[in-house]
């Protein structure tokens, strides 16, 4: 893998808050926004902007459902998270 992907993936779960988002993800994949928001009592703002990072470095995605948008866990996602675990 070439080191700049590896360093966006990285930084991409480099938060704590990040990381129990996809900790959150893992057990209720197809959380939107606000469900996140509430599961995990943090401002919907914050959350909206740790899901993007998140989506940016390819650690979760999006679907649309309607008016709504349902974030998961990617393969990726699922593997650093794993790996993150080991750590603990």
């Amino acid at each position: 893998m070439h080191t700049r992907k590896l360093e966006k993936t990285v930084r991409g779960f480099s938060n704590h808050r990040r990381i129990e988002i996809m900790e959150l993800l893992a057990s209720q994949p197809g959380l939107s926004v606000i469900e996140v928001s509430n599961a995990l009592k943090v401002n919907f703002k914050t959350v909206s902007e740790h899901l993007r990072r998140l989506t940016n470095a390819d650690l979760v995605s999006k679907r649309n459902i309607a008016a709504e948008v349902e974030h998961a866990l990617t393969p990726r996602g699922r593997l650093v998270l794993k790996f993150l675990r080991t750590l603990e």
